[in-house]
């Protein structure tokens, strides 16, 4: 597959002076006069400090993506401690964002990239996106076209770029677990940071590869005939509806799955204690908050119980 990421998007890739760091001596020229002429971050830090070592890359991503319109200084606190007696720092990390010489925005705390991006961008104004992030929306695209291979270049693409993308990872192995290739997705979620192993994608991969191992385990993926006249036989074969709903599931029916367990919470919500219920539940969170199949689930769920 074409290239589409620019090798100028790596990560240590030059920053052409948007990056620096300073001390007390530089402090003025790098910071106070700097920020006459465009919007200047200081990221104050220490060597010690786990929550810096999340914050600090985000705010460098966040910076190179902005192209020129803003600068990052970051300042060791531990090297240089007239400078955070002076801004009155009580912990680390804590950013400052400074303009025409003065501080007029800052956080403390390592906080998510989402709200790095909102804090630049109320010092510089609106940040494109980058080009993993064009990336991303392609690829998201092409898998909801069908097109897996495709989606799948691309999801790898970004991973090299940027290593345990939470994002990237995610798509990536949905790829795989759409192939059928269980292990391949398991191996790409493991690529994923541990503070980045809750991420909303990555958990709902989790959950929906869990749901592929449950089915598969199941073995009900090539007895749909029978089932099918079970229930026939008898419409409150519970335990027959919801082996039906694992075999739909296993087949890629989504829909289908949840009308079934709809079905058995509409007969039985009790039934083997509140399984149907449950399992919807789980899928929910494999098909992601936004799915239309989870929206409209969702709201038919609460009709029900709330009925």
């Amino acid at each position: 597959m074409e290239q589409i990421i620019g090798e100028g998007t790596a990560p240590g890739a030059d920053t052409a002076g948007l990056i620096k760091d300073s001390d007390t001596a530089g402090f003025v020229a790098d910071v106070i006069e700097a920020s006459r002429q465009v919007p200047v971050i200081v990221d104050f830090w220490a060597p010690w400090c786990g929550p810096c070592k999340q914050l600090t890359p985000a705010l460098e991503k966040v910076v190179k993506a902005a192209g020129g319109q803003v600068k990052l200084v970051k300042v060791n606190v531990d090297e240089n401690p007239e400078i955070s007696a002076q801004l009155r720092i009580q912990s680390i990390p804590t950013v400052f964002g400074f303009k025409d010489g003065q501080p007029v925005d800052g956080f403390m705390g390592a906080v998510p990239e989402s709200q790095v991006k909102a804090f630049v961008e109320r010092l510089a104004g609106a940040i494109g996106p980058t080009p993993a992030e064009e990336a991303l929306q392609q690829a998201a695209s092409l898998f909801e076209a069908g097109e897996i291979s495709a989606a799948a270049g691309l999801y790898g693409q970004v991973l090299k770029q940027e290593p345990g993308d939470p994002v990237a990872a995610a798509g990536l192995a949905r790829c795989y677990l759409d192939s059928n290739d269980q292990e391949r997705a398991q191996q790409t979620l493991e690529m994923v940071a541990p503070d980045q192993a809750e991420h909303a994608d990555v958990a709902s991969v989790r959950a929906a590869l869990a749901l592929a191992q449950e089915a598969e385990a199941s073995g009900v993926a090539g007895d749909l005939g029978e089932l099918e006249a079970r229930l026939a036989a008898n419409a409150n074969d519970h335990q027959a509806r919801y082996d039906l709903a694992l075999a739909h599931l296993a087949a890629g029916r989504r829909q289908a799955a949840v009308d079934e367990l709809m079905e058995i919470v509409q007969r039985d919500r009790k039934w083997n204690d509140e399984a149907a219920r449950q399992q919807l539940l789980k899928l929910f969170d494999a098909f992601g908050a936004t799915d239309e199949v989870t929206v409209e689930g969702r709201q038919r769920l609460s009709s029900i119980l709330f009925s």
